[in-house]
């Protein structure tokens, strides 16, 4: 099996005899319902095939989807004039660089409809470009703009240039309010809906479809398109890395899985990732390692944003759906960006539930979390965590809180005040982080941090306390009565009191019973 991997388009994928999704249907109810669309999705999730798609079928290239959906419903396949602007594939970091972009389509695209009077600003070009393609053709225009808003994405650290990219997307994408009557079809696509950005407040029939469930897996790969399209290649998957097939499937899902983009709607894989893993046989962070987050963490760190909270976070509609206030609330952007997603609703006050979709992105944005917390020297996060967890699996408590203490003692904490604050975080990353090879819980209250990791043969109970001592927490343990649960349990139980040192800035006790 051929997997398009890196390929947008859709009419190379189709000759190319590459594997293709069926989302046909979908791209056909929404040609039929409506004239304005908007789609939202986190990178390298297929709106840029979707888009090609789209193209495709508005140019009536019958003969590319013989044998999908759409062949048996569509009976006209007329061609219309199709404007197919690309914002991707650029680094805006000077206005230069969107005029080029937006330009050197322009002119593309004027050529192609046989514009004669070239105008000089933007917005007069495209309602100049409409018309004629109108006029040359007969037919009213179809509009695709793909990754609508990278140029404002890419500057959303530098607030004075990001304002001046939205106010030139802003006069270019109005000129569509004045023209509808020369449009059969818009769509457009990016990470996230920007508030300010007159596409959305003049085209007040844009019909935004990123929350709907009838179009949750337009994008991604469902459960259903696995057993459909991948079926030998779970089985040859599973065999390359001695698993059963449902072993590979459990696998693949706790991997690449857990994208909800409504209330109540199904899962949908990573595609990315999931093409990738089938094509290298191997299972490995695809998706992360393709774009690391690290604004993101600048705003994280800017805003004290509690990272504790990561799999605990709620938002509601109007938060998701528009990165505004990033610089106050990050949540908004893990989510539009593909760290977070839903994963539960509460219907009464209509509030969503947020958390990592998959160990995938789980384990990559806790690992490049980690060095912002606390200095890992010479080691990467990964190997400073699979000493410590070798060290929880043979029972070794005395190395693994050695481990633990030097990793701190490293740490140069510049404000006194942030390094209980840091050092529970840095406590949550590492605990979260063997979670995914050892049993692990983690409580945080009152200036204390409650760990229990349990092995096959060991359970640890931990109590770190700030400004005290090792014999108090080990007491604290006793007296709430940590170990009670374990009294009957045949593995070897271990209880470890810690203290931290606000003045220290590091652990500077402990005591292993």
């Amino acid at each position: 099996m051929l997997y398009p991997i890196g390929i947008q388009n859709f009419e190379k994928i189709r000759q190319g005899g590459f594997v293709y999704i069926d989302k046909t249907d979908l791209i056909y109810k929404i040609a039929q319902t409506g004239q304005y669309y908007f789609l939202s999705r986190p990178r390298r999730f297929g709106k840029s095939l979707l888009v090609s798609t789209m193209e495709a079928y508005f140019q009536g290239k019958k003969e590319l989807f013989d044998g999908l959906a759409i062949a048996s419903l569509e009976k006209d396949w007329t061609e219309y004039p199709v404007l197919h602007f690309d914002l991707s594939g650029a680094s805006y970091t000077d206005m230069e660089a969107l005029n080029d972009k937006i330009g050197r389509q322009l002119e593309t695209l004027e050529s192609r409809f046989g514009v004669v009077k070239k105008y000089k600003t933007f917005p007069v070009r495209f309602d100049n470009l409409i018309e004629c393609a109108y006029n040359k053709t007969g037919r009213q225009v179809v509009i695709l703009i793909d990754e609508y808003d990278k140029p404002v994405i890419d500057n959303l650290d530098s607030p004075e240039l990001q304002d001046k990219m939205r106010e030139t997307l802003r006069g270019f994408y109005g000129v569509m309010k004045g023209k509808d009557g020369y449009i059969r079809f818009g769509f457009l696509t990016g990470v996230t809906k920007i508030g300010k950005m007159s596409v959305f407040s003049d085209l007040n029939n844009l019909k935004d479809i990123s929350m709907d469930a009838r179009y949750t897996d337009i994008c991604g790969i469902s459960e259903a398109d696995l057993k459909d399209y991948f079926s030998d290649s779970v089985r040859e998957l599973a065999e390359a890395n001695g698993l059963t097939d449902d072993e590979c499937r459990q696998k693949l899902a706790l991997m690449y899985d857990g994208y909800h983009f409504c209330e109540d709607s199904i899962g949908v894989y990573n595609p990315f990732s999931l093409l990738n893993t089938f094509d290298s046989m191997k299972f490995k962070e695809y998706w992360f390692e393709t774009g690391t987050p690290s604004f993101l963490v600048k705003v994280m760190k800017n805003t004290s944003y509690d990272i504790t909270s990561l799999s605990e976070q709620e938002a509601d509609s109007s938060l998701l759906t528009d990165i505004s206030s990033a610089f106050l609330n990050p949540v908004p952007l893990l989510y539009q960006s593909g760290y977070l997603t839903i994963k539960g609703y509460d219907e009464d006050f209509q509030i969503y539930h947020l958390g990592f979709p998959n160990r995938e992105v789980k384990h990559g944005f806790l690992n490049y979390l980690m060095p912002y917390y606390t200095p890992v020297g010479s080691e990467t996060p990964m190997m400073l965590i699979s000493r410590m967890t070798r060290d929880i699996r043979s029972g070794n408590p005395e190395s693994f809180m050695t481990r633990l203490d030097a990793l701190f003692a490293r740490t140069n904490y510049q404000i006194q005040a942030d390094c209980e604050k840091d050092f529970q975080y840095a406590m949550y990353i590492i605990i979260e982080l063997m979670g995914e090879y050892v049993e692990t819980e983690r409580t945080t209250s009152n200036g204390r941090i409650d760990i229990l990791i349990k092995t096959k043969d060991y359970v640890y109970v931990i109590e770190i306390k700030t400004d005290s001592t090792p014999d108090e927490a080990l007491a604290q343990i006793e007296e709430r009565g940590y170990a009670r649960p374990f009294a009957d349990d045949p593995r070897r139980i271990f209880k470890i009191g810690v203290n931290f040192s606000t003045a220290n800035r590091r652990i500077d006790g402990w005591k292993v019973v």
